[in-house]
């Protein structure tokens, strides 16, 4: 087996810059790039790694944490969760910074990959620069705090650990059904930690985003159930742009006059001036869509990942959904 000798963070940047997508019809990099705050924690180990691959991965310097974060997740979003980008930032308060964007991504199922600089996995020097810790626990840092919003969370503790952990991690930013933030927490001794890596980890792949297919008994539940519903409903959610269904939808409902509301993650599956379009519905949402949610004989919820954050509250007793 060929080997090469990579420090974690070089490994670890050459693993993301190998990753490709295929992206409606066309072969393209998984990772746009790498926003960036470099201190204490990032700048040694992966701050010096993303420099010399900076033609193969770039990096994006920002002067916000949590608004860096959120603008990775407005890129993904807006890819269709397709492509993405990474997010790195240093210990402590850096990092924390980041979790109410993973929080953000994590809600609305938007992929992220958040590398935040860890402490010292020798635990030296002691204390970390700002004292933010948990002295009573060593096990635990700042980062832990990724734990419930993140999809995907690991702390690299050892070189090789990315061997298993980065698979895993994208893995879950690609899943159509449980995507959401991955979080790599990386201390900041290991990151600089030499391995003999196998070539082949670093061997460019592909990724192909399978398109779920409907279950062929709900489809003919629900087109019998259209079709003897004299008051229904559509409701959209994200999975509508992420299967690159509004066109579809948008006929449809001009065929049929069907009504369309739309989740927080659906907005923009119909525009505005869309004769079908009521708005979003739920408790933010607007008069018209729940005032047909209470009307509807039928409620038909696209995709079945489709969720109402807050739910949707007064709907016909009588309606089927």
């Amino acid at each position: 087996m060929n080997t090469i000798r990579l420090t974690m963070a070089q490994a670890l940047v050459k693993y993301l810059a190998a990753q490709r997508i295929e992206c409606e019809g066309r072969e393209v990099a998984l990772f746009e790039g790498v926003f960036g705050i470099f201190g204490h924690g990032n700048v040694a180990g992966l701050g010096e790694a993303l420099y010399h691959a900076r033609e193969e991965l770039p990096t994006y310097r920002a002067h916000n944490e949590q608004t860096m974060a959120h603008a990775a997740i407005a890129f993904a979003k807006a890819n269709g969760r397709r492509r993405m980008m990474a997010a790195t930032s240093s210990i402590g308060p850096g990092a924390t910074n980041m979790v109410t964007a993973a929080a953000l991504a994590h809600a609305n199922r938007l992929p992220i990959l958040l590398l935040p600089g860890d402490t010292f996995a020798s635990r030296d020097p002691d204390p970390v620069l700002q004292q933010v810790e948990h002295f009573g626990d060593p096990t635990i840092t700042v980062n832990d705090c990724f734990r419930p919003v993140s999809r995907y969370f690991d702390r690299i503790t050892r070189p090789e650990q990315l061997l298993t952990s980065l698979p895993q991690a994208i893995a879950t930013l690609l899943d159509p059904e449980h995507c959401g933030p991955a979080t790599l927490a990386l201390p900041q001794d290991v990151q600089t930690f030499a391995y003999d890596y196998p070539e082949s980890f670093f061997a460019p792949r592909v990724h192909r985003i399978r398109r779920p297919q409907p279950d062929p008994r709900e489809l003919e539940a629900a087109i019998v159930a259209l079709a003897r519903s004299e008051r229904p409903l559509i409701i959209a959610g994200g999975g509508v742009h992420y299967a690159g269904a509004c066109e579809r939808l948008s006929e449809f409902a001009r065929t049929h006059g069907v009504p369309v509301a739309e989740t927080q993650a659906g907005k923009g599956a119909l525009p505005d001036t869309h004769p079908c379009a009521v708005g979003a519905i739920g408790v933010t949402g607007s008069e018209a869509a729940n005032h047909l949610a209470r009307e509807a004989d039928l409620i038909l919820a696209v995709v079945p990942a489709c969720r109402t954050s807050p739910p949707v509250r007064g709907h016909s007793s009588n309606a089927m959904i």
